[in-house]
């Protein structure tokens, strides 16, 4: 994984800004908003990860996508433009293979949304900003963040020793399911344990007692108060043109949309800047590298 300068902001504007962007994504279905929350989602997930999120798009985001806009045609047959009719006289309408296929970009944009959050909101910033109001709630859910990549960590690592230690004498698809139910089982039991463990060892530090204070690693700085300004200016231009009606896409019974107008073009702008918030922070960050650089 690449260095991300988003990875430093505060957790409070991190929040803020994967808040906006996902239910901006996922309660406007226009097909602007839609198409430039995918392509921030994925120049975001791609300048972090690399091929990492490439493979992650292919494997998960772009199957989801086509088959929400297949199958949308095949239940939904309301709209006015028949394309064609199936065989038992149900009609493919224009109106809902539009609407699946932008349902489906918006959630592969969602998905590559929720991978990039995987990679910027880890476990203590949860902890930091709900600790103190939501204690167990927060602790347990920064210990699901952690799970699936330690179970994937500790799997590889039990089957390693089970081979080296017991090598098995059978190969097959039965020797293989044996071996994985051992894997599984020691597994599952090393996990069982560690959360017991973990939870016993937070509360034997008075993690949710009333009064207990706590080190707070993040300040809130002037960086973070500009790109909070920035957000908040962003989503805010974009939720008067939705209010307004400027940026408006009816897909039943037959398609509608708003005229395009200067609100409009400024809420795409602005939730264009909204989505490649972080890239344009990653460039920044690059371009006075290189200008610390060259005076040195």
């Amino acid at each position: 994984m690449r260095r991300d300068a988003f990875y430093g902001v505060h957790p409070a504007v991190s929040m803020a800004f994967f808040l906006a962007v996902m239910l901006i994504t996922a309660f406007v279905l226009h097909p602007v908003l839609t198409g430039v929350s995918l392509i921030g989602a994925v120049v975001c997930a791609v300048r972090s990860y690399g091929r990492r999120a490439v493979k992650f798009i292919f494997a998960a985001a772009l199957p989801v996508c086509l088959l929400a806009a297949a199958l949308n045609p095949v239940f939904n047959h309301a709209g006015v433009r028949v394309l064609f009719y199936f065989g038992n006289g149900n009609a493919v309408t224009l109106e809902a293979v539009l609407y699946g296929l932008n349902s489906g970009c918006m959630f592969a944009a969602l998905l590559i949304w929720s991978l990039y959050l995987s990679r910027i909101m880890t476990g203590d910033k949860y902890i930091f900003l709900f600790g103190r109001a939501l204690p167990a709630l927060s602790l347990v859910f920064s210990m699901v963040l952690r799970f699936i990549p330690r179970m994937t960590a500790r799997i590889r690592e039990v089957s390693a020793a089970q081979r080296s230690v017991a090598p098995p004498l059978k190969k097959g698809p039965a020797a293989a399911i044996k071996h994985g139910l051992q894997v599984l089982s020691v597994t599952v039991t090393w996990a069982l344990e560690s959360a017991v463990t973990a939870s016993d060892s937070m509360k034997s530090r008075g993690y949710g007692l009333k009064g207990r204070t706590a080190y707070a690693l993040y300040s809130f700085e002037a960086r973070d108060a500009l790109l909070l300004g920035v957000m908040l200016a962003a989503s805010a231009v974009t939720a008067a043109a939705v209010g307004l009606k400027q940026v408006y896409f009816r897909y039943y019974p037959s398609i509608k949309y708003a005229a395009q107008s200067g609100l409009s073009w400024a809420a795409y702008a602005a939730f264009a800047v909204l989505c490649l918030l972080p890239v344009l922070l990653n460039v920044k960050e690059a371009v006075s590298w290189r200008i610390s650089i060259s005076k040195i």
